[in-house]
């Protein structure tokens, strides 16, 4: 966080930021069960990281991982990181047959991929309470 906002700043930022990071598990829990009968396939848990160059990540054990700042995004670039874990288990590479079943789901992968290339690093409680006029 940038010194030169005031204390009371600070603590709204973090209070934001804190309501996000709880937020995050339920709402990527909504978000695999929407998508989880278009993949199928199961997995074992779901967690809640803040990972500074993965958006998810699904474990050989069945764990998809997520990271809390894909909240800051625009809800179809959310989607793409959940459909793509997703078909992780089906799939565990990058193989044609794996990006077929991706945009099977989401047809426009390409261009959420693209958007969370050239925007993630403004995927953060600062640069989100700016748009939203809060700071």
């Amino acid at each position: 966080m940038a010194q030169f906002y005031t204390p009371e700043e600070r603590k709204r930022i973090e209070v934001f930021d804190n309501r996000y990071r709880s937020a995050a598990k339920t709402h990527f829990t909504n978000r695999v069960q929407h998508f989880l009968p278009l993949t199928g396939g199961t997995y074992t848990r779901i967690t809640i990281r803040d990972q500074k160059t993965r958006w998810g990540s699904r474990s050989s054990s069945g764990t998809l991982s997520f990271n809390y700042r894909l909240l800051y995004a625009p809800p179809r670039i959310l989607d793409y990181v959940v459909v793509h874990e997703l078909c992780h288990i089906t799939y565990m590479n990058h193989s044609k047959e794996f990006w077929n079943m991706v945009a099977s789901i989401l047809p426009d992968y390409k261009e959420c991929r693209l958007w969370l290339k050239e925007h993630g690093a403004e995927l953060n409680v600062i640069e989100h309470m700016k748009k939203q006029g809060l700071l």
